[in-house]
């Protein structure tokens, strides 16, 4: 198992100071950890800290809210970078899920104070509460156009809202379990859902009826993505003609994290079962990486990315820790993961490079979301804060 690298949530402050000293250590999977210590030297004529390190670690790269850090024993380094702010008062409890707009200017999101949660994502002004769901909002995200918003509640209900106005023109009915994810086909007119009854189910909007059930298993589905496959992967053919209401449903792949160690693939339009790959722990979320690879997140700490055009075993397994993956999504040339230590992390499969988004004081990060076109990240955590990062810093 790859070593990692950890670091004191609050080390850009701390190292600020005249003196200041921050702990980071080396972490390797039923090895004892290493332990060091960061101090500061004071900062130079550009206010960026000078930072010594201890015990073998070295730091290769200081900016002012970023530090490149190593342990060449280990041959492990990682980019750890701080918040540009936390917004504190949006939520009073633990943020479950998150989204940003398509223009970057909203957020939205759901946490176990029962609140879902329009705000500005500059500054946190909430613009308004939606109000509908009988229970907890497990998930939510903004439609590719901005304007309106789908959530889904443990009160078995999909909802659609307008940003504008607050109002819930649509409501989806038919899950006989909580609503555990979503995903958006396209510009929207159909969407997918998977629930805790083992179901994943596709939906036109428009009619506010269920086209079909993609899959259902004797087990919770914790997660689902949709995306476009490669034109070699066989995604099986409908037994019958599809509704003239399904849009965008040709040529994409359903993923789904099944509870029982399963990560499947299903022909969105054929409603066939493509691949199955089983695994030590049960998934918890998974990501389309390409049209030609996935990925799944596992309660055990596991990643398995999987070449859908070879599916006999995994492409790669990743696991950095014991703790459970809790949400994974594809960026740039890899994937950015949280985790249930607090964790949120871009990784380049390829070369195994780390982006470390610091500031959780091992409060688990459940949700994140990512705004490609400002390089703006937004994370979900238990601590109830939601914390804004500047992806490239």
């Amino acid at each position: 198992m790859a070593a990692r690298l950890s670091i004191q949530c609050d080390w850009n402050e701390t190292l600020r100071e005249a003196d200041g000293q921050a702990w980071i250590s080396c972490h390797k999977i039923g090895q004892p950890s290493i332990h060091g210590e960061l101090k500061s030297l004071g900062t130079n004529s550009d206010n960026i800290p000078e930072i010594t390190a201890s015990e073998g670690f070295v730091v290769n790269e200081t900016t002012r809210r970023s530090l490149v850090a190593s342990y060449p024993e280990e041959n492990v380094s990682s980019k750890f970078i701080s918040p540009t702010f936390t917004l504190s008062a949006v939520h009073n409890k633990c943020v479950s899920s998150i989204d940003i707009s398509s223009g970057g200017a909203l957020g939205v999101s759901a946490g176990a104070d029962g609140k879902l949660l329009i705000w500005e994502s500059i500054n946190g002004n909430i613009r308004r509460e939606l109000k509908g769901h009988l229970g907890e909002v497990n998930c939510c995200q903004f439609f590719p156009s901005g304007l309106v918003v789908l959530s889904g509640s443990s009160d078995m209900q999909l909802r659609i809202w307008s940003v504008e106005d607050g109002s819930c023109p649509v409501t989806l009915k038919g899950h006989k379990g909580g609503i555990t994810d979503t995903a958006i086909v396209e510009k929207g007119r159909n969407v997918v859902s998977c629930s805790r009854d083992g179901s994943a189910k596709l939906w036109d909007c428009g009619q506010t009826t269920c086209l079909g059930t993609m899959v259902q298993c004797h087990c919770p589905i914790n997660g689902c993505d949709v995306s476009v496959a490669n034109n070699s992967v066989n995604l099986g053919s409908p037994q019958h003609s599809p509704s003239e209401r399904e849009i965008g449903t040709d040529g994409k792949l359903l993923l789904v994290a099944r509870e029982d160690n399963t990560l499947q693939g299903i022909g969105l339009q054929s409603r066939q079962s493509i691949f199955e790959m089983t695994a030590s722990a049960a998934f918890n979320c998974c990501a389309v990486l390409s049209s030609t690879h996935v990925i799944g997140g596992t309660q055990d700490g596991s990643i398995y990315i999987l070449d859908i055009r070879n599916t006999s075993e995994p492409f790669k397994i990743i696991q950095r820790s014991k703790s459970p993956v809790l949400q994974l999504k594809r960026h740039h040339n890899g994937f950015v993961a949280s985790t249930g230590d607090g964790s949120c992390y871009y990784m380049n499969p390829e070369n195994n490079f780390t982006v470390e988004y610091t500031g959780s004081d091992f409060d688990a990060v459940y949700d994140f979301a990512i705004h490609e076109d400002t390089g703006t990240l937004l994370t979900a955590c238990r601590d109830a804060a939601i914390r804004r990062y500047s992806m490239e810093s």
